[in-house]
């Protein structure tokens, strides 16, 4: 008896799962319009719209360091109607909240990695290292007096520059900034010795001479800085910040429905048109499967917890 109404369940499921989509889907970035959240959202909806027959909407809702927009998705509809652009940020959470109104684990499916943009650590043209050997030997000869900028505590470039403190055994001082382009722009005037920016804000700094980049974080080099090592080439693996960016559902939502989507956004992200975007941004196209995604996450939280305790970092 057990086992047929098992069966009858999933009869009854599978035409709803099979006519999924019926009206649009909302698409959540927990930040304000512009950046490269919002970015790989509006490369990705207008594509994704097309593939699976409904309009899909972005809906940026900032707030709270993006715990607003992400609370918003945690608690929405688990119907596949309501998305969220998860990024970077979406890993460190976890591990800087003491109490979060959401378990990023617990309250969410995961459903494809997008892309990811590596980080570079950057340094002022005054600063006499030419290398992260040499950077690290300098702030050990100086210890608590070089800094770091970030666009805020726990930010990826806050992250970044913890990374580097612990597995090098260096003190350096970090200071926060309102975004990682303030934390730039303070690096061209001088007033901070380093910054770990994604390649997005890098490149044009770079190629114009107004910064150093000595390694990027990536496993493989970087296309636009074929000449820099990475950081493991560097004598430095644990130091491995990347920017990431992938979609999320509330953790209820049918896995038929969910791998629908993954699909549908692996074909998206190999469209030519999409690829050359996110590559003019010195992105790297993923586009994996839910599962895939997933252990990356657990990955990704995993070692920003070890920072995090590491460095007792806290957000609240």
């Amino acid at each position: 008896m057990r086992n047929t109404l098992f069966l009858l369940l999933l009869i009854s499921m599978r035409p709803w799962a099979a006519e999924y989509p019926v009206r649009p889907i909302r698409m959540v970035v927990a930040y304000a319009p512009g950046g490269t959240t919002d970015f790989t959202a509006r490369v990705t909806a207008p594509k994704l719209s097309e593939l699976l027959g409904q309009t899909v909407v972005v809906d940026n809702r900032p707030g709270a360091g993006s715990i607003l927009g992400t609370d918003l998705v945690a608690k929405g509809s688990p119907d596949g109607y309501t998305l969220l652009m998860a990024d970077t940020t979406y890993g460190i959470i976890p591990a800087i909240y003491s109490k979060l109104p959401f378990n990023v684990q617990k309250d969410f499916a995961t459903i494809s990695l997008i892309m990811s943009v590596p980080n570079a650590l950057v340094v002022h043209p005054s600063v006499a290292a030419r290398s992260v050997g040499e950077l690290v030997a300098l702030a050990k000869s100086k210890p608590g007096q070089l800094t770091f900028g970030s666009g805020g505590v726990g930010t990826p470039l806050h992250m970044a520059g913890e990374q580097l403190k612990l597995a090098a055994g260096v003190n350096m001082l970090h200071v926060p900034h309102k975004g990682a382009a303030p934390a730039m722009v303070s690096l061209l005037g001088g007033q901070i010795t380093m910054v770990f920016p994604t390649l997005t804000l890098a490149v044009p700094q770079v190629k114009s001479g107004k910064v150093r980049a000595l390694a990027v974080t990536s496993a493989k080099r970087a296309a636009a800085f074929p000449e820099i090592p990475t950081m493991s080439e560097a004598g430095y693996a644990a130091v491995n910040a990347t920017s990431w960016f992938g979609l999320v559902a509330p953790a209820q939502a049918p896995k038929a429905i969910l791998s629908r989507i993954s699909a549908e956004t692996a074909k998206v992200v190999k469209l030519p048109d999409v690829r050359e975007r996110i590559e003019a941004q010195h992105g790297v196209v993923v586009g994996n499967t839910p599962g895939a995604f997933a252990q990356f996450v657990a990955t990704e939280i995993a070692s920003w917890t070890r920072v995090a305790q590491a460095g007792n970092i806290r957000a609240d």
